[in-house]
């Protein structure tokens, strides 16, 4: 049964929807705002997520008045980052979700606001599980990525690297932040959000559909193929 409209291409995000790397976000950013007497609050987490490199440095320099530059925090998150982000885990139903999507032929691409470096690192234990997409857009390294989520930019690229190139209202996005639920919405595409439990109903609103977890997604609801019933 089809209950929203059918779409023929997905596009997922990485951080806090594929991949649980948000917890380790948020302690290399406390290791770094430490030294400062600095805490790391809920609000300003929401309010960064799914920017780039830069929008997030700026922003979290400019909302704790930091006697750095966005340059010296970018380099000092990166450098925290990479020692934690190799230990990341998949999140629940999202390898099921991705493998039963590529096994019925679903084009599917990651558009991440994270670079092609960090990525990497990411992944580390799943590479098998992410060679599974057509396409990747890293938006912090991209060059045709000119401005960061909330803009659309990310998704119309995304869809447009498809072979047959879809129209964006073919395209589900699947996201857990605001910012990323925004964008989608700009680019004229369906968006999935498996938001963080401690999200307020406010900062829900606008996604077509709110789940707990991949794990509750149903595909028919937008044309997909079902997942195989269990006995």
């Amino acid at each position: 049964m089809c209950e929203f409209k059918k779409v023929t291409h997905c596009i997922f995000d990485m951080d806090g929807l594929l991949l649980d790397t948000e917890q380790l976000y948020s302690k290399a950013t406390q290791d770094i705002l430490d030294p400062y007497g600095k805490t790391y609050t809920w609000d300003v987490k929401v309010s960064v997520m799914g920017l780039q490199s830069q929008q997030l440095a700026e922003a979290i320099v400019s909302s704790y008045d930091l006697p750095i530059s966005w340059e010296e925090y970018a380099e000092k998150q990166r450098e925290r980052t990479e020692q934690l982000m190799s230990k990341a885990e998949m999140m629940p139903g999202a390898e099921r979700l991705l493998r039963h999507l590529h096994a019925h032929n679903i084009p599917i691409a990651l558009a991440t606001s994270s670079g092609e470096h960090m990525v990497e690192i990411k992944i580390t234990n799943h590479g098998e599980v992410f060679s599974l997409f057509h396409h990747r857009v890293c938006g912090s390294t991209d060059p045709e990525v000119k401005e960061g989520k909330p803009s659309p930019d990310i998704f119309l690229i995304a869809a447009s690297r498809f072979p047959d190139k879809p129209d964006p209202s073919k395209c589900l996005v699947f996201e857990d932040a605001p910012n990323g639920v925004t964008a989608a919405l700009s680019a004229g595409m369906q968006v999935v959000m498996v938001p963080d439990v401690r999200m307020s109903e406010e900062l829900r609103k606008g996604a077509t559909k709110v789940l707990k977890s991949l794990e509750d997604f149903r595909p028919e609801e937008f044309g997909l193929p079902p997942f195989p019933t269990t006995c």
